[in-house]
């Protein structure tokens, strides 16, 4: 599929598929979507909810760009908070794109290095990238995903239910509850009312928020 680099809303990059009209992130910012959805009612909405210095562990849905566990670990770093991320991933994105990525540019050229070694690090192996975040990458499709009762987190960070609907079912869903601890929260960007149907009928208990910019809401669903 034909794939090119776009500027987003705020500044940053995303990869954008042509023939499904699709991005990676918002076209209305990348890192604002990610920083409001992912960190702000994810990970800081967990760490708030638990005992300080508790490591927390992370599975994300569609590592692609590598932006979530980029703004992941700098937070980390700043909380002196232990993350273990795992992120999965059936396409890995090319080197070519990832050099034109300019996210440590716009959030912290301190962490510039941090940011290549997330794409340079070797899949299917756990590699500690800072003092306070490791990650191990997994090359699978997200029905093949077969953790249980691992994370404390998931950002569901899937291509839409426009282009890929298989990826917003009960049968995935059904994954990502198995996959989470008790209390466990899943974030995604999407406020489907087929997503919401399926994140419940999977035993979530649903909160539906306010959106990232230019768009009304987003979900977040808790293992209870």
């Amino acid at each position: 599929m034909q794939r090119k680099i776009i500027t987003t809303g705020d500044g940053s990059k995303t990869i954008h598929i042509e023939e499904w009209n699709e991005q990676y992130h918002s076209v209305h910012g990348a890192i604002n979507e990610a920083n409001h959805v992912y960190l702000k009612h994810g990970l800081l909405f967990f760490l708030s909810e638990i005992p300080k210095n508790r490591e927390v562990s992370i599975l994300e849905i569609g590592f692609g760009t590598g932006l979530n566990a980029f703004l992941t670990l700098i937070e980390a770093e700043k909380r002196q908070q232990n993350i273990s991320y795992t992120g999965v991933e059936a396409y890995p994105v090319k080197q070519e794109e990832i050099e034109v990525l300019n996210y440590p540019e716009l959030i912290s050229t301190k962490y510039e290095k941090e940011f290549n070694t997330l794409h340079d690090s070797t899949w299917e192996k756990q590699v500690e990238i800072s003092k306070n975040f490791n990650i191990t990458k997994e090359q699978k499709f997200f029905k093949d995903i077969a953790h249980s009762s691992k994370f404390d987190i998931v950002y569901f960070d899937a291509f839409g239910a426009r282009v890929q609907p298989e990826l917003w079912t009960e049968a995935i869903f059904k994954i990502m509850y198995k996959a989470l601890k008790p209390e466990g929260v899943l974030v995604t960007y999407s406020a489907k009312g087929s997503v919401k149907r399926a994140l419940k009928s999977v035993g979530f208990e649903i909160e539906r928020l306010e959106g990232p910019p230019n768009k009304r809401h987003m979900l977040r669903a808790i293992k209870r």
